[in-house]
């Protein structure tokens, strides 16, 4: 099993950067898939991004395509998310999660998840 800690979040202006990074413990980090999710107030937990365990393969929701960036690190045990010319409707809580099999895009295939890290944009 692993636990997360997300960090990274904070106050931007709109098309400014932050990247979010989340550590991870456990041994068997490499093992696992990760993903971004997201959830602003009022509405559901969406996915943002996600890549296999190898890095090689990424999938990006289509409203931050061409964004963000995400990746991983498993010498470091820590996933990264990029986020450039961010926008007011990129305001929410980040997540980061874990999961071994399932659809990338479905929060409920995420085994573990991070506590979050607030990302707000200023218009």
């Amino acid at each position: 099993q692993v636990e997360l800690v997300e960090s990274g979040g904070g106050l931007v202006q709109a098309g400014g950067s932050l990247r979010l990074s989340c550590a991870a413990s456990g041994r068997t980090f490499s093992s696992y898939a990760m993903g971004w999710f997201r959830q602003a107030p009022g509405k559901e937990r969406e996915f943002v991004a996600a890549l296999r365990w190898s890095g090689i393969s990424t999938w990006y929701a289509d409203s931050v395509k061409g964004r963000f960036t995400i990746s991983r690190d498993n010498a470091k045990n820590t996933v990264y998310l990029q986020m450039n010319s961010l926008k007011p409707e990129d305001t929410a809580v980040y997540y980061c999660a874990a999961r071994k099999v399932g659809a990338y895009y479905n929060p409920r295939a995420y085994d573990v998840w991070g506590q979050g890290t607030q990302v707000t944009v200023s218009s």
